[in-house]
Order: C-alpha cells, then sequence, then structure tokens
C-alpha cells in the first residue's frame, strides 16, 4: 500500500466517551471506501508524544479537557514549525466558543457541542481539505503543487477524460537568476504564474487547470481544441513582458552577459518559454508515468529553439504514436 492509499488519521482529544462514539460514526464505511482511524486520548498530557510521533490528518481537542487547558495544547501543536500545518479543531460549548478569541487561540476551526453528526462531518472534511491543499500549494505562486497536480492528471486518465496536458518552463532563467538575483527571479515565476492561470481562465474552460511543479516549471490542462490557442497566448504575453524584467541596456542588447558555471564570460539571450503538449485522446493514457516520459521528450525539441516555442504531441487510441 503505497502513503497515498494510506487511511487518514484523527486524533480526539476528550474523556467524553459519547463524544467519542459520535465522532466515530460520522465516517460509516461505504462500499470500499473507509473513513478515517479515530483514535482517542483521554488526555493530552498523553496524546502530544503520539502526535508529535506520528501526527494525525486531524486533531479534535475537547475545550473540557481535564488535565490541560486545550489552548495549552493547540500552543504546543501549532509552536513547533514541523506541525504548524495540522489542522486542529476545538469541540467547544456554546458558552465557550463565544468567550474564545480568535487572535489568541490558534485553531483553525471550531465544533459546537453537543455536536451535529452531519454538519460535523462537513467540516471536518472541509478542514482536511483546506489543510491538504495550503500544504500542497507553492510557497511562492501559491499554485497547486505536485500532489494536486499528480492526483488531478491521475484522476482524468482514470475517467478516459480526452485533455492536453502542457508542460511549461523557462529557458535561460538560471542566468538570469545569477546575474540578477533571486528576487527578481521571483518576480519572473509571478509574472508566469499570472500568465499562466490569466490565459487559462480566460479560455473558459470547465476542464482547466494550472499547477506548480516548482522552480520554472509549470503545467497547464486545457481542453483538446483549445491547447494550440493557449500555447499561443502564453508565448505573446511572456514575449511581450519579459524584456521588462531585464536592465534597460540588456533589453535593448536583447540579452545579458554573464559567468557561466566554468568561470568564462557568456552571452545568454533574453528569457524564453518552452511548452511541450502532451494529449490523451480517446484513453490511450493509462498512468501519470507515460504523460512525464512523452513530455520529456517533447521538451527536448521545443528547447531546441532559442525564442519562446510549443510542440504538440498527439497520442492516438491504440498507437501511441505521434500525429
Amino acid at each position: 500500500m503505497s502513503a497515498i492509499d494510506l487511511p487518514r488519521r484523527v486524533f480526539l482529544l476528550s474523556e467524553d466517551r459519547e463524544l467519542a462514539r459520535t465522532l466515530d460514526g460520522l465516517w460509516p464505511v461505504e462500499g470500499q471506501i473507509a473513513g478515517p482511524v479515530v483514535s482517542v486520548f483521554a488526555r493530552g498530557r498523553s496524546a502530544l508524544e503520539e502526535i508529535f510521533e506520528q501526527p494525525p490528518d486531524l486533531l479534535l481537542v475537547d475545550g473540557r479537557l481535564a488535565d490541560l487547558p486545550f489552548t495549552e495544547v493547540v500552543a504546543l501543536v501549532k509552536g513547533e514549525n514541523v506541525y504548524r500545518q495540522l489542522p486542529v479543531v476545538a469541540c467547544l460549548t456554546p458558552a465557550a466558543a463565544a468567550a474564545l478569541d480568535p487572535a489568541a487561540v490558534e485553531i483553525d476551526d471550531f465544533l459546537l457541542l453537543p455536536i451535529e453528526p452531519a454538519v460535523a462531518r462537513a467540516r471536518l472534511e472541509l478542514t482536511m481539505s483546506r489543510a491538504a491543499r495550503s500544504l500542497d500549494a507553492n510557497p511562492l505562486s501559491r499554485l497547486p503543487g505536485n500532489t494536486s497536480i499528480i492526483s488531478r492528471i491521475q484522476n482524468l486518465i482514470d475517467l478516459r477524460q480526452d485533455f492536453a496536458l502542457a508542460y511549461v518552463d523557462l529557458d535561460h532563467f538560471k542566468s538570469f537568476n545569477d546575474a540578477y538575483g533571486f528576487a527578481r527571479g521571483d518576480e519572473v515565476l509571478l509574472m508566469t504564474a499570472r500568465i499562466l492561470a490569466n490565459t487559462v481562465r480566460d479560455l473558459g474552460a470547465a476542464l482547466s487547470f494550472v499547477g506548480h511543479v516548482g522552480g520554472d516549471d509549470f503545467v497547464c490542462i486545457v481542453p483538446v481544441e483549445l491547447a494550440e490557442k493557449a500555447c499561443l497566448r502564453i508565448i505573446d504575453s511572456f514575449d511581450r513582458i519579459v524584456p521588462s524584467f531585464y536592465d534597460p541596456a540588456d533589453a535593448v542588447r536583447g540579452g545579458l552577459r554573464s559567468t557561466d558555471r566554468q568561470g568564462q564570460l557568456r552571452e545568454f539571450p533574453l528569457m524564453a518559454v518552452s511548452i511541450a503538449v502532451v494529449f490523451n485522446l480517446g484513453g490511450s493514457l493509462t498512468h501519470f508515468g507515460q504523460v512525464s516520459a512523452i513530455a520529456a521528450g517533447l521538451k527536448k525539441k521545443a528547447k531546441e529553439k532559442v525564442k519562446s516555442s510549443y510542440v504538440l504531441d498527439r497520442r492516438r487510441e491504440g498507437n501511441g504514436q505521434p500525429a
């Protein structure tokens, strides 16, 4: 079983047995899908070591804990930088909720006692989903990261959905970063993220998706029939904007002079964008790994050109050959 297939784990810190039974019954087995595994701790102190040793996917803390104020438990968990992303939900009486100071207690949500099962399940699922998205998001662009990208692509493959997946990366970005520094490099990455997001949004397709693999690597998912239009728009926007990130003399020259890894002074052209587009047509793809392998070869072709370019590769059902 892979890590992605492991059941989610929920810790409840409470001595209220009725609350524990209610929580455990929120996720009945539905078909072959099991809900989270719920572990109950009657004392906050006894749970902390387990939390830090094997952090759960969600922590619920009863505001009526006898041995520790729930606020102290929350502070101990959220005070550890490694565990700050762990979603924490407090179970509070109406009076405790009314007296709660959100600025003083770093919880992600709260439930009113006694909990209403349908509402509690929905809010806890939303809390876990929100935490997963936040953890996966690229810290610079805030676009979905690798986990979301792989999940989205594999889901479309499993549904045998036709789609076009564009791998987008920047040429000569390293030379720009070396010459101007990381801060200006980050500005270029943010500009690229905005171009991709705006282009895909303007196409108005329900299937669309934009993700940030990391560094200067991005992906876009669009309907097959809009792939080429998306590439043309991305290249046009990028090529019009990118000269403004260079010093005026470098922009006029059409590139910059920078020292390479061997210490040699070299001329580098202005940054360009390379796009490799993989198509899933008629269920021709069966796994995310195929997409990566095809894209790797296409990116080499796209990067053979000095200027911004794109390469399309349509894999037909049954033969897997480029169109």
